[in-house]
């Protein structure tokens, strides 16, 4: 253990002795900046760019460019960067994180390595964690890369498209961590190229470091669509499935589980639905709840792949026998399974995409961050986003008195000692800084002053520019704020006339947190810059870090010194317990968020891959050899599924090879036995594939190029579109249940890798199978247009987004009578309605 720490400490001793050197390289050349006019200093920029056009790295260019931007601070913005803030900066720029208390300057700070990194021309980003934040750095440091030469841009989640885009098209771009990660998303969905907003992603500075990939990290984003397919839908499929005859409407394949229409089936729902081609385009959804439903009614049965339990359809494991509460069938099967038992059918998956802000930042080339504290997340930093943390000390030594917290008997007793303290240094004319862990301490309080005639704010973190207001006059005399501990951030508290006489300001903590990061934000807000300032913790018996780490023993310590609720202790020893209670906490809050990346990380290669081929396919000109690959795939597996090399000849399933193909690829009675016998599993795909290549040229001849073209794009988009929102659904059921079978001594982690894998592969196929069925099968509109898949897109950040849909209750649904009213709700007779068989 000693070894790691000396390890970590002689890491930021190494490093602080370097960057020292480097900052009085770069101080030294500022006597030649002061001699530059306004124009030679501004000319430095484009030097600075041909220089590394030539080749010239970024890290050669540092000592001069961070020159250029301090002399340029200095004449734009009447601020000249100090030695520890060069040294922050040149942290940064090495893909770290700078911890930099408080009031020393670390918006200024970012603004040396934002230019140097921006000289490349691939766009740099400064995340705040608000939108008022990101406004207010842009309009303040924009000056100063407007000076130089930079463009800046801002992203506001208000914005138009061709707005986002020039945003992040600019040099510099301001934003939040939400935006980032929701423009990232809805560019994976757009459909045509020229719709997406983001630059490939360069470097980032994040600004609040520690609130963004530690605090929010395990938060994900969610785009989400409108409640997707109607429920009708299945029943009305279900309706029409259930009067069908086998062999003369659909084939059953047992061996592979295959079901399909036949040729008579189709026409049959055709006259059904009232439409004209079952295969074209505009009928894909109704395509997919036919089978869907067909699959429901032939393939699955009752009591074997599944039971109805609780009027829920829950899945039987076919290898254990058991139980699999809370997975869900993927792709529809499982509503199409309800509407067979006449359950009530739950909504469709409405996740369009989904990302976590450690997932999102990991995929930056580089990545740095500033906060007033991270050494306590240090390991959590260098193990997940490869950045370590360089204290940077304080250009002024720390005046600042913290005391030994005070801890009460109950948690009344603390809360008028608090008020009590407040009062009285708010009668000296001391400003006071009272931090609370819940909004409803903070209530319970500003009652208490009240009482007591003292005038004073209340910060919530939910008005982010009244907030930064208050902040800002939290320091002038006589002031008090009531503030949750997160509030504010990113604000300076600059002290009034007067105010240093009286001791700076009082931050007075009502409880700790369970994060130490926390109390030492709230900590740092007093002894700006070698402000004086106070600091005084209250703690009782009764909170609820203090219960969880066996209060017992002090409490009837204090029972026995005969201590009431007035006498508090004030003991290093109890300040070092809770310490020590609050790196348990810790750690054990780092080994969630860390098995979490892990589960996160299988979807995110997943999603690596589907997004990187989803852009593939925008950016072609021409798809085909892509759908030839995916038409040979799907013939190769249907060939094989029906000819088993461990099967003799005469045994193989030729009839389901001619009907499927027949059904799905080929014009109905172009392929016969007779093509088939005799053959080997290779030849008979080579001739297949013959056969669909003939009829794709055919096809393409009738149409032209440029139709067929387009055609193949929008038959690809939808459909890795529709089944990529089903897989991430099918991910999120698996992930849920998988914990349970821990029980079963499996590694859950472990299972969702291996079965998240399978179910990926199966997708895969899936998408395959449906291009080559639709290039086929479909005819060609001329209107042909890209539609997304899911309409009234909502972006979601979970905390908003984390509400389970209240249950709808429960209708059951009876049999139907040819005659009676159809249960869709048409008022027309069942055999005239759902039930018309044609």
């Amino acid at each position: 253990m000693l070894g790691i720490l000396n390890k970590v400490f002689d890491f930021n001793k190494k490093a602080l002795n370097r960057y020292e050197k480097m900052a009085n390289a770069i101080d030294a050349l500022s006597s030649d900046m002061e001699k530059l006019s306004d124009e030679s200093l501004k000319a430095k920029t484009e030097e600075f760019k041909g220089r590394f056009e030539k080749g010239e790295s970024l890290d050669k260019l540092l000592n001069e460019a961070f020159a250029v931007v301090r002399e340029a601070a200095k004449r734009v913005l009447g601020l000249y960067p100090y030695k520890v803030q060069l040294m922050g900066g040149i942290a940064l720029h090495e893909g770290n994180i700078s911890e930099m208390k408080t009031g020393e300057g670390k918006t200024l700070t970012s603004t040396m390595p934002v230019y140097l990194n921006a000289l490349s021309g691939k766009g740099v980003h400064i995340v705040t964690v608000n939108e008022y934040l990101a406004s207010r750095d842009a309009h303040e440091m924009g000056k100063l890369f407007d000076f130089l030469g930079l463009t800046v841009g801002l992203n506001l989640n208000s914005l138009e498209k061709d707005e986002k885009r020039e945003a992040y098209a600019a040099d510099v771009t301001y934003t939040t961590n939400n935006e980032l990660g929701f423009d990232y998303l809805r560019d994976n969905m757009v459909l045509y190229k020229e719709q997406m907003v983001q630059r490939p992603l360069n470097y980032a500075v994040i600004d609040e470091v520690d609130s963004i990939l530690v605090d929010e990290a395990r938060t994900p984003l969610i785009i989400s669509g409108q409640a997707a397919k109607s429920t009708k839908l299945y029943i009305m499929a279900n309706g029409f499935v259930r009067g069908l005859k086998l062999e003369e409407d659909y084939t059953n394949d047992v061996k592979t589980k295959a079901v399909q229409l036949t040729e008579e089936g189709i026409t049959k729902a055709e006259r059904a639905f009232g439409i004209e081609n079952l295969f074209d385009i505009t009928h894909v959804s109704l395509n997919h709840h036919i089978n869907q439903a067909l699959k429901a009614q032939v393939i699955m049965q009752r009591d074997f792949d599944y039971v109805v339990e609780e009027e829920q359809v829950v899945i039987v494991d076919s290898f254990t026998g058991r139980l699999m509460k809370g997975r869900r069938y993927s792709d529809g099967l499982h509503q199409a399974i309800e509407a067979k038992e006449g359950l009530e059918i739950q909504n469709e998956s409405m996740t369009l995409a989904t990302i976590t802000f450690q997932n999102y930042f990991r995929m930056y080339k580089k990545l740095s961050g500033m906060t007033g504290t991270a050494k306590t997340e240090e390991e959590e930093f260098r193990n997940i986003y490869n950045m370590n943390v360089v204290a940077i000390p304080t250009n002024q030594p720390i005046a600042r008195e913290d005391r030994a917290d005070l801890v009460y008997r109950s948690v009344e007793g603390k809360f008028k000692a608090v008020a009590e303290d407040v009062a009285q240094r708010h009668a000296l004319g001391q400003p006071v800084l009272v931090g609370t862990v819940a909004v409803e301490t903070s209530e319970l309080i500003s009652q208490m002053l009240k009482k007591k005639g003292v005038p004073h704010h209340v910060l919530n973190a939910k008005n982010h520019a009244r907030e930064a207001e208050i902040i800002e006059a939290a320091g002038q005399r006589g002031a008090v704020t009531i503030a949750t501990n997160m509030a504010g951030r990113g604000t300076d508290i600059k002290l009034g006339e007067g105010v240093i006489e009286r001791g700076g300001l009082a931050v007075v903590g009502t409880e700790r947190h369970e994060s130490r990061r926390i109390d030492n934000q709230l900590r740092g807000r007093a002894g700006r810059q070698g402000d004086p300032g106070a600091t005084q913790f209250y703690l009782s018996m009764e909170d609820e870090l203090m219960r969880r780490f066996g209060s017992d023993n002090m409490m009837n310590m204090m029972d026995r010194l005969g201590m009431d609720d007035t006498q508090p202790i004030q003991s290093k020893i109890v300040s070092r317990a809770v310490e020590s209670a609050q790196k348990r906490v810790e750690g054990n809050n780092f080994d969630a968020r860390k098995q979490l990346l892990q589960y996160d990380d299988v979807l995110r290669q997943q999603r690596e891959v589907i997004y990187k081929q989803r852009f593939e396919v925008l950016d072609s000109e021409n798809l085909r050899k892509i759908v030839e690959s995916m038409l040979r795939s799907s013939i190769e597996r249907l060939v094989s599924a029906h000819t088993p090399k461990e099967e003799l000849q005469e045994e193989w399933s030729l009839d389901g090879v001619v009907d499927y193909v027949n059904a799905n690829i080929l014009n109905e009675g172009e392929l016969t036995l007779n093509d088939l016998r005799g053959k080997e599993s290779d030849e008979m795909v080579e001739f297949i594939y013959d056969r669909s290549i003939a009829d794709y040229d055919a096809k393409e001849e009738d149409f032209g190029n440029e139709q067929m073209r387009e055609f193949e794009k929008v038959i690809l988009l939808r459909a890795v579109d529709s089944k990529w929102m089903d897989h991430i659904d099918a991910m999120d059921q698996l992930r849920q249940g998988i914990h349970l079978r821990a029980y079963g001594q499996i590694d859950p982690l472990r299972e969702y890798q291996m079965e998240g894998f399978a179910m990926f592969e199966t997708m895969i196929e899936s998408i395959e199978e449906d291009v080559a069925k639709y290039i086929m099968k479909a005819q060609i509109r001329n209107n042909l247009e890209r539609q997304e898949v899911a309409q009234g897109q909502t972006a979601v950040h979970p905390k908003e987004g984390d509400e389970k849909p209240k249950k709808k209750p429960v209708r059951k649904q009876l049999e139907v009578g040819r005659n009676d009213t159809c249960i869709c709700g048409s008022g027309k007779k069942y055999k005239n309605c759902c039930g018309a068989q044609g």
